[in-house]
């Protein structure tokens, strides 16, 4: 898997292009607010299950978070 940080940037960067604010994002992939702000700016590590959770809510696949 590629360093938090670029997932990171990879997720913002996709909530970016969907309008969506981190809070609309965190909602949807039933999780608290600052815990994907944190897995966003690349300080907190996600499980495969949160990732897929955060995919689902910008409705992209969730190889499209990975830098591979």
């Amino acid at each position: 898997m590629g360093s938090k940080e670029e997932i990171g940037k990879n997720i913002k960067k996709a909530r970016e292009k969907s309008g969506l604010t981190q809070e609309e994002v965190a909602k949807k992939a039933g999780m608290n607010t600052n815990y994907f702000a944190r897995i966003e700016r690349g300080i907190a590590r996600a499980s495969y299950e949160k990732l897929e959770d955060i995919a689902k809510a910008l409705k992209i696949k969730a190889s499209d978070i990975f830098p591979f």
